[in-house]
């Protein structure tokens, strides 16, 4: 299976409680030597209005946004399927959101 990449819309079963859902992956390739783990933004179809929400719309996913305070690490093994993936202008509001809220 192909390594997902940064900027990659992908369906991941992030487990029991928080289901398979769309995430975007923010992290970068890892190596032989990491540990087989992509850190990524869960996607939720409802916002709360946070500070720390992108909202975006993706072709063939319900409008909703990439919940930032919810980002963590996955195991490689629980990405199921590519999704799309996000154009330079729409990752530049996510990582400006990221920089936001991890005070960068």
């Amino acid at each position: 299976m192909a390594q997902p990449k940064r900027g990659e819309v992908w369906l991941a079963d992030l487990g029991l409680a928080a289901k398979v859902r769309p995430v975007l992956v923010v992290s970068i390739p890892y190596s032989d030597a990491d540990y087989a783990l992509v850190c990524v933004i869960p996607r939720t179809a409802t916002p709360r209005g946070s500070q720390f929400e992108v909202n975006m719309q993706m072709p063939g996913l319900q409008p909703g946004a990439f919940n930032l305070q919810g980002m963590l690490a996955v195991l490689a093994a629980k990405f199921l399927r590519q999704l799309g993936s996000l154009d330079t202008n729409q990752m530049r509001q996510i990582e400006a959101a990221l920089k936001r809220w991890l005070g960068m």
